[in-house]
Formats: structure tokens, sequence, C-alpha cells
């Protein structure tokens, strides 16, 4: 393929005569952009970039001591073509691309658009129309086979198309063709010469039936195309170009794309599925068309030089691209007559000029000044073909092939899937029948074998009781032959026998009135001293009986006493069986009541005997095993193992150890998966404990430790849990390399979020920690590694801190009346800090601050500063 108007670097700069007059014509505006609705589709102007190619040997030679022709504003979109060293007109194009501009630009402002109107069931046009030599085809057909990023607008469309459609349900087909002599003959096919052009009647539409289409896969194919029709296509040697194009080159990509409405139907999962498919609509097919037109160069005889059959050429060329010329005027002033039957190739174009194609036009010109007549040409074409308005139409239809084909399946599914149900259910119909018909059988026969023992058993039962009824009747008949003898004799005998049981009884009850009478009368022989001595013993009696009661309850006591303790072992029995790793010792946490929540982010001077007990109970139970009793279920046992873990974490020799053996990670988790207040304030004041090494802040940020704390911040409510993880975000901001995933992580925004708590402890961490960032932010600013405002003041910490800059709080104050001091080191944060009142507070700090750096450190800020020194005279402060 002919790489016209390619050769040439690419210079920098265009030449101006120095000390001349320049005066201007604004020739030109862009048509407006605005597109309507209507009910056939959507409008769109044709869209016109002008790209310039860099001045090639031959140019830089003759022209060297004159100035480009044309003066390019890309910024403003506006093109200058200079008519004499004084005065130029002035034209604005949709887009302006220098000689700079890569090709991967050009494809992005250019056709990206049109291809993407095209997968989108639109046709679409990409045209360059030019001088001969000033890179058309450079524009559009370069392969790109040295370098990729050379490639053209053809190639990266083709990718972007083939990286946008599925090669299950889509298609992509391609035609190349030339336009040679007013003659289309196909690039793929050089035998196929003379293809003759087929126009519907009914839409309008022009189409090519003779020519070769090819399904296109992947990109490698496509390129193996286009470079068998870069062979076939015809171009000579010119004097303005060694391998000018003699035919206009078209590329037509057919893309069909398939819209998928209804896959989840398809499922054989899919409950009630007869309903779903009877409501199924097609799928839509999209159809679309992108043509990508390489004209011809446009040429003046007596410039190029052609002769001979090469004249015959170039007639042809300019008087197919002086035909596309009339037709774009007429569109242009809306005319009711448009010629587009004077040639073929404005045939080819009736859908991109006027049509219902999205178009986009790359002029392509040349910055000499000898061809200043063919490039002011290009320039007028582009501008005539802004105004040409296109009435966009989208391209689909039921795919009702598609549905078929998939409802067949689908029923053919369907009826597999009914058939092998209907099998199963065969078979366990008769599975059940079987079964049932066995459990029938054997229950006839228990049920007979039943009959048959009940009816044997009734039989004895009968003959039993009939000799039994049997017997009976025959003792019964001796006996009321017996006792029709006896009975006169023992009627007499029972009435004697009751007699004397009647006496009895009287007799008895005789007695016992005798005995009631004698005890009355002895009764009043008792005398009253008797009396009250047996009172005395009873009084005696009673007291006995009430030690022996508290003496009871004082077992019973001990008793319950000793019940729980046996419980209590029980208890932990229970737990060693459960807990092998226990055993030895028990928990050795049970132990540690004195351990309380450390006060501070290190410890103070507390009781030795209990940081020696932590020492040995450390060295006794292991390191390892007290970590893992923070996972234990036993919300007691974590607590006593955080407990341990903050007092080891608080002595800088056990640091190194508690991070190997993972105790960082799983005090991190703690703070994830526990909402309990007493964890959360001792977690966090451990890992506050191991953020005061360097390597260990590394790896809290690392394992997402900001965030965790910045979550632990916004849920407490607890001051002493508060200070300490302020406390922990104050050691992190100490660290130069954390700036910026400290911010990002919300680490600030955590700190200022704290201040509600209002507890001076709180305060005096979070004023630490915006000191400790302020310092390092200006350190990085000093040594050039960071610019730019305070992240500091970007995230609002700047109220807070002169708020607080005369706190009572000596600590605090401190600490803030320092931050203010590093903030207003640099200017860029000076005008913020004017703004938000600090300058007042800066004056106050040279004059009063109790420590004399901190007094010297902001004389030394307020003098050195150029804008607080200005503010400061505005103000007449001294």
């Amino acid at each position: 393929m002919a790489s016209g108007g390619g050769g040439g670097g690419y210079r920098n700069g265009v030449n101006k005569a120095p000390n001349l007059r320049t005066s201007s014509s604004f020739k030109s505006k862009l048509p407006p952009t605005n597109a309507r609705r209507s009910s056939g589709g959507e409008s769109g102007r044709v869209r016109v970039a002008v790209r310039l190619r860099p001045r090639n040997a031959e140019e830089q030679a003759a022209d060297a001591d004159f100035a480009d022709c044309v003066e390019l504003q890309p910024e403003l979109k506006r093109l200058k073509l200079c008519k004499n060293n004084w005065d130029s007109d002035t034209y604005e194009f949709d887009e302006v691309l220098t000689e700079f501009a890569s090709q991967k630009r050009v494809y992005e402002v250019v056709a990206k658009p049109v291809v993407e109107s095209v997968l989108e069931g639109y046709n679409g046009t990409v045209m360059a129309y030019g001088q001969t030599g000033t890179g058309k085809t450079y524009t559009l057909g370069r392969l790109g086979d040295e370098d990729t990023s050379d490639r053209g607008i053809m190639v990266r469309s083709m990718e972007d198309i083939l990286a946008n459609i599925s090669p299950e349900t889509d298609s992509v087909t391609v035609s190349y063709l030339q336009l040679y002599m007013e003659t289309i003959q196909d690039l793929l096919n050089p035998a196929n010469d003379n293809i003759s052009i087929v126009e519907d009647q009914r839409t309008g539409d022009v189409s090519l039936p003779g020519a070769t289409v090819v399904n296109i896969r992947d990109e490698q194919s496509f390129l193996e195309l286009l470079r068998v029709g870069e062979a076939h296509r015809i171009a000579a040697n010119t004097k303005l170009n060694t391998e000018s194009s003699r035919s206009h080159a078209l590329l037509m990509v057919h893309v069909k794309r398939s819209v998928l409405g209804g896959e989840e139907d398809f499922s054989p999962n899919t409950q009630n599925r007869s309903s779903l498919v009877g409501n199924l609509r097609p799928p839509m097919l999209r159809k679309g068309k992108l043509i990508v037109v390489d004209l011809a160069g446009s040429e003046r005889i007596h410039k190029s030089g052609s002769e001979g059959h090469m004249l015959e050429e170039a007639k042809s060329i300019n008087l197919s691209l002086s035909a596309l010329g009339k037709c774009i005027n007429a569109l242009a002033e809306n005319s009711s007559h448009v010629p587009v039957r004077d040639s073929k190739l404005t045939r080819l174009l009736k859908d991109s000029f006027g049509g219902t194609s999205r178009t986009s036009l790359v002029i392509t010109i040349g910055p000499s000044p000898r061809h200043r007549a063919e490039t002011s040409s290009t320039i007028l074409f582009g501008q005539r073909a802004m105004k040409v308005e296109n009435m966009l139409k989208i391209k689909e239809e039921f795919d009702y092939k598609s549905l078929s084909k998939r409802l067949e399946i689908e029923l053919e599914k369907l009826i597999a899937e009914n058939e092998r149900q209907q099998k199963v259910y065969d078979n366990e119909i008769e599975r059940i029948r079987l079964e049932a018909q066995k459990r029938v059988n054997e229950a006839e026969r228990k049920y007979v074998e039943s009959l048959e023992e009940e009816k044997m058993k009734c039989q004895m039962d009968y003959m039993e009781s009939i000799k039994k009824l049997e017997e009976k009747w025959a003792v019964n008949q001796q006996k009321n032959a017996l006792n029709g003898e006896i009975q006169r004799g023992s009627s007499n005998q029972d009435v004697s026998e009751l007699k004397q049981l009647l006496q009895s009884e009287i007799s008895a009850r005789k007695a016992a009135e005798e005995e009631i009478r004698s005890l009355k009368n002895l009764l009043p022989r008792f005398s009253k001293d008797e009396l009250a001595g047996g009172n005395t013993n009873n009084f005696g009696l009673e007291e006995i009986l009430e030690e022996e009661s508290r003496q009871k309850m004082k077992l019973e006591e001990e008793v319950r006493v000793l019940r729980s303790q046996l419980a209590q072992f029980s208890i932990e029995a229970n737990q060693a069986r459960s807990h092998p790793d226990r055993v030895n010792g028990g928990n050795p946490l049970l132990g540690l009541e004195g351990s309380t929540p450390l006060n501070n982010l290190r410890p103070r001077d507390g009781s030795n005997a209990e940081r020696t007990s932590i020492t040995n109970l450390h060295e006794q139970v292991g390191l390892q095993k007290i970590l893992s009793l923070l996972e234990s279920e036993d919300a007691s046992v974590r607590i006593h193992a955080v407990k341990v873990v903050a007092n080891l974490a608080a002595e800088e020799a056990n640091q190194e150890k508690i991070v190997e053996a993972g105790g960082l990670t799983s005090l991190l988790m703690l703070l994830r998966r526990y909402e309990d207040e007493t964890i959360r304030r001792i977690a966090a004041g451990a890992i506050a404990n191991l953020a005061m090494n360097e390597a260990n802040q590394e790896l809290i940020m690392a394992q997402g430790g900001i965030r965790l704390l910045s979550a632990t911040a916004s849920n407490a409510e607890d001051p002493q849990t508060l200070r300490m993880v302020a406390g922990a975000i104050a050691n992190l901001c100490g660290n130069d390399k954390l700036q910026a995933r400290l911010r990002s992580e919300g680490g600030i925004k955590a700190l200022l979020g704290m201040v509600r708590c209002r507890h001076p402890d709180v305060l005096s961490q979070v004023a630490r920690g915006i000191a400790n960032f302020a310092k390092c932010e200006s350190r990085a600013i000093t040594q050039g590694m960071r610019e730019g405002r305070s992240l500091l003041i970007e995230d609002g910490a700047l109220p807070w801190i002169v708020q607080n800059a005369n706190n009572e709080a000596s600590l605090i104050r401190r600490h803030v009346e320092l931050a203010l001091c590093h903030l207003a080191q640099h200017e860029v944060n000076a005008k913020d800090m004017i703004s938000g009142g600090a300058l007042w507070e800066l004056v106050r700090i040279s004059r009063e601050c109790t420590r004399e750096d901190i007094r010297a450190l902001a004389r030394r800020t307020l003098t050195s500063s150029p804008i607080f020194q200005s503010e400061m005279r505005r103000l007449r402060i001294e």
C-alpha cells in the first residue's frame, strides 16, 4: 500500500518572518454541533479535522528561507493560512492536529467516535482528503510493521471492533476495493476488475454484490488482508510523491452484533419454563457499516509532472474529486439538486454525505508556501464539508433466525429432559409398586399367622375356663350340703363372742376414767418454785437449741462455699479436658487480675512485682501460647491475654519478638473482629507501643492498620480508647515515608474526628500527631520530595490548630505551636494561614511562647516570608 506523505521528519515550530506586521481575517466559524432528535433519527454534522504534515527533505532544502504558509493554534482549534508576510486568514475546525500529533491521537479524535457508532448499529465513514503527498495513506492505511505506534486508522479501527464483539454471536466481514479510472476493482481478487454498483430502489442503499467478502476473526488475518490489497493497489512516482496513489481505496467493514435480551430464559434450571419461553422477545440484530476512504491526492499537472497514461489517471482523479466537491457544495447550501450520479465515487459515498452515516473527515495539508493554493483549496473543502448535516439512523432488526435456532435447541433440550424425567418417573413408579406389593404380601402373611395364633389361644382359654367352672360348680355343691347342717350352731357361737368383746371394751373405758381422776388429784400438789425451775430448764434448753441452730447455719454456709469451690474446680477440669494445650498449669492468665489496661502509651513505673509476674509468665508459658489465647472464645480469657501482650509490648526488648510471633496481626484482628470496649482499648494501646518502632510502622500500614484504627476512632466513645488510638496514629504520623498513604487511608480525618471527645489526654495525642505530620511534611518540602499546599490544610485541620494554639494545657499548646511554625515555613500555605487567623497566633508565639526554640522559629518564619511581612505591614504589626 502506498504511504504517500509519509516521508520527511517532524519539525519543531513554524518559521515566521521577523519584524513584519501581521493581520488576519476570520474566515470561518464552526457550525452548530447540537444534534436534534426526530422521528427519523439523530442529526449529526460531518466532523472535520485538519492534520499538518511536517516538511520533508526536499522542502527543507528548497524552502529553507521561507516560513510555513500555515500556522496552527490547536488549543483554539484554529488554523491561520498566510496570504503574505503580514496578512492571513483564520479558519476553525473540529480538531487541529499539529505535525507532532501521534497516530493514536489522530485515531482517537477522528475515527474512534465513528467506530463506536458502528458498534451500536449506525453506518460510519472515515475519509482522508488532501493534496498528493500530504500523508493521507500514512494516516489511514499505515500497517506499523516496524513500529506499532505508527499504525493507521484502518488497523486501529479493526482492533477496537474485534475487542468489542463476541465471536460466538457476532460477525465482522471486510471488502477492500479501489476506484481506478471510474472502474471499481477488487483489491483482494484482481481478476474482478469491473464491479457494478447496485442501488436499492426502496431504501436507496448502495451495495457492491460482486465484491469479495472475507470474514475476520483476528487482527493478524486482517493485517494479511491489508498487505494483499496494498500489493494490488496502483501507485506511481511523481514529482510530488515517490509513491503517489493513483486510485481511491475503500475499505468496507460490515459488523453484525446480536443484542441478547433473554439469556436467563434458556437456563435448564429455570422455573416455570413454559411461561418464560412464551414471553420471549426475539433478540435484536444490529448491522453497522464502516467505510474507510483513502482518496487519491488532488494535484496540478504542471507540479506533479504527469504525462501520458499518468496524465489520464490524474484527470480521472481530479474529475471524481471535483464531483465530490460539487455534491458537498450543494449539500452545504441546501440545494434542491445534489449531483450524486456524476461520479462512481459520489455514488459510493452517497450515504456518507447527506445520508444516514456518521462521517468524520480528516484533511491533510503541507507546510510549504509553494503549494499554498492547493492548501487553501483543501481547507475550503473541509470548511464546506463541515456544513453538511447527516440524519443518523440505527440499523437494527429482530433476529428471528437466531431466535428460531435457539428455540429449536431449547426444544430439543426440553424433549430430552422430559424423556429423561419420564424414564426416571417410570422407574420410580415401578420401584414403589414392587416395594408396595412386597409389603402387602408380607403384611398378609403376618396377619394370617396372627389370626391362627389368636384362634388357638382363644380355644385354649375357652377350654381352660370351662374346666375351671366345672370344678367350682362341684366345690359349691359340696359346700351347700355342709352349710345346711352347721348353720344353727355357728349362729349361737357368734353371739357369745360379740358379748365378750363388748364387756372388755367397757372395762377398759372405766380404767381410763379412773386414771384421769388420779392425775387431776395429784396436780395441785406441785409448787410454784418447781414450776419456775422447770421454766429455767426450758430456757437453758432453748439457748442450747439456738446455739445448735447457729452452728448448723455456719456449717451450711461452709457447705455452700465448699460446693461452689467444687463447682469451680469442675469447670476448670472440663476446660482442661476440652483444651489440652492449657492442661499445664491451667489458664496462666487467671491469676493476672491485677493487670489493668495500659494507662499510658508507654507503661508508667508500676509495681515491680506485677512486671516480674508478667515476665515470669512470659518465660514459663511462652509467647506463642499467650498469643493463641487472643482467639479464645472466652471473653475473659481474651481480655487477660491482650493485657499481657500490651504489657509485654511496652518493653522495647519484647516488641520484635511479638511482631515475629504474629502478635501485630493478632492485635489488628481483635480491632477488626470484636466490639468489646475493653479489648479495643487495650489492643489499641499495644499497637501504639509497637508503632514507636519505625519498622513496625510500615507493617501496621501494610496490614491495613490505619483503616482499622480510623474505624475504631469513629465508633468509640470511651476517652481512654480514643487516647490509645490517637497515640497510635500520632506515632505513625512521625514517619516520612507514610505521609501520603496515611492521609489517603483516613488517618488525618480520624485524628480530627477524635477532638469531639474534648478529653485533655485525647487532645494531647491529637496535637502530637498533627505536630509530627507537619514536621515530616515540612522536611519533605524542604528536601524537594513534594510540593503544594499542606495536606493538613486540605483536610481542614487549620481551624482546630488555630483554636487550640493558646490552649490552657501546656502539652497541647506546645504541640500546636510547633505545628503552626512548621506549616508557616512554606509560602504556599501563607494565604490559607492568613485567612484562617493563624498570623495572629504566630505573632503571639514569637513574643509569648515559653520555649525559646519555638519562639525563635516563629520569629524566623515571620521575617523570612514576604507574604507574612506584607500582611503585617498592612495590619501595622511591628
